[in-house]
């Protein structure tokens, strides 16, 4: 298969002429996965990247790119007054589309499955620029779950003229849906190459609380568990389960403590704190920037969470992550014992997590082959696919295959390299 049925072929470029290659970026999670990939980029300095905070939650893109030393380099403005899903895409697609024409990047790279990675693909698609999907390849199989990110990237997986996949499995599901051949490649994914980056780095906390929780952790005094739900189908009474089971787990160990960075969402919010609000040694803060994130997961002794991005990153912490989902796209941590889904039913909730609590071994050998997800070179070899599509190397990236030993930063901070 090639490259693209729209696409003709790489572009002639001119001599000296550096080929610009846009990344959007609409949500914290796109943001962190791009940094890396910019980084590479300029790093390999055969293509410019140009970071495009497109709007969608802005201060979250510049404050996750600020984690890396980036500053977006453009930045769109919306005039969002409903929130609802049509005012907002229809929003991105303008904008965006306007953006395009006027630059007339040689490629736009997309991230995942938001609302922005489907209006930058279309808007793209419109004006015959070639499409590049980075973490392509997930599947639900469950189109009201996640909602309406299984949609966002089913659809983006037809407009795409090359596939990036971060896993074999990731790539399997792209074959199912007779997606295959030269413009598939399995690379990791970048999320890996940005947790050892981000961690390394030991940003100071802006929460004074967290840095006294850190503490109490590095000397015995605590154990830690972070708690994120931010999912649109958990708010409601999936949300208050799991509220009160953090509660339980609590009450049910004495040394146990929880941070849960809470949704903006103001109805999100008041539910957190009307259900944890008055429990002790529950610290419930603002969405943290993603270095602070990054840094606090490196501490915990479990992770309990809906978020797709913190299943991928734990294992490299050498953390266990409890699902908070019925079903996840990434069952390749399921698989390798990484995380286990746990959906969000009170009673079983409480009793796997002071199970894991109880049991360091089984903690242990869940994270002991390492991060299935990467070895923290996907970047690089999404700067190679870039050029091998813009023609500007001939041989495609080698791709990734997970092995035990993998970079794994662990609880200490160091990281080691079997």
């Amino acid at each position: 298969m090639g490259l693209s049925a729209l696409v003709p072929g790489p572009r002639q470029f001119d001599r000296g002429e550096v080929p610009e290659v846009f990344l959007v970026a609409g949500t914290r999670p796109e943001a962190v996965k791009m940094a890396p990939v910019a980084a590479a980029m300029f790093a390999g300095g055969r293509i410019r990247p140009v970071l495009v905070n497109s709007g969608q939650h802005p201060e979250m893109v510049d404050q996750a790119l600020e984690s890396f030393g980036f500053e977006a380099d453009v930045r769109l403005k919306l005039n969002r007054v409903t929130g609802g899903q049509a005012e907002l895409t229809s929003q991105l697609i303008e904008e965006l589309d306007r953006l395009f024409a006027e630059r007339s990047p040689s490629a736009v790279l997309v991230q995942g499955d938001t609302t922005t990675t489907l209006a930058g693909a279309l808007a793209a698609f419109w004006q015959q620029i070639p499409v590049v999907h980075l973490e392509a390849g997930l599947r639900s199989y469950d189109l009201t779950s996640p909602f309406p990110e299984e949609g966002n990237r089913k659809m983006v997986g037809q407009l795409a003229s090359l596939h990036l996949a971060p896993t074999a499995d990731s790539a399997a599901h792209l074959a199912a849906e007779s997606l295959q051949g030269n413009n598939v490649l399995t690379i990791g994914n970048t999320v890996v190459d940005a947790v050892l980056d981000v961690a390394a780095r030991r940003a100071p906390y802006g929460d004074p609380r967290l840095q006294e929780i850190e503490n109490r952790v590095q000397g015995g005094q605590s154990r830690l568990v972070l708690v994120t739900t931010h999912r649109r189908e958990s708010w409601g009474e999936p949300l208050d389960r799991v509220l009160h089971a953090v509660a339980d787990v609590v009450e049910a160990r004495s040394d146990v403590e929880v941070v849960l960075p809470a949704h903006p969402n103001p109805a999100v919010r008041r539910q957190v704190l009307d259900v944890l609000g008055g429990v002790g040694r529950v610290t419930i803060t603002d969405p943290l920037p993603y270095a602070q994130l990054a840094r606090l997961l490196a501490q915990c002794t479990l992770v309990l969470s809906d978020s797709g991005g913190i299943q991928e990153e734990a294992p490299s912490f050498g953390v266990p992550a409890l699902v908070l989902r019925d079903v996840t796209e990434r069952m390749e941590a399921v698989n390798a014992g990484c995380a286990v889904l746990v959906g969000t039913d009170r009673e079983r909730i409480t009793s796997l997590t002071v199970r894991l609590l109880d049991n360091p071994s089984a903690r242990e050998a869940m994270t002991a082959d390492g991060n299935p997800f990467g070895d923290g070179l996907a970047s690089v070899r999404t700067e190679q696919a870039l050029a091998w599509l813009l023609g500007l190397q001939q041989q495609r990236p080698v791709e990734f295959a997970p092995y035990a030993g993998s970079a794994t930063l662990r609880l200490s901070g160091e990281v080691d390299v079997a």
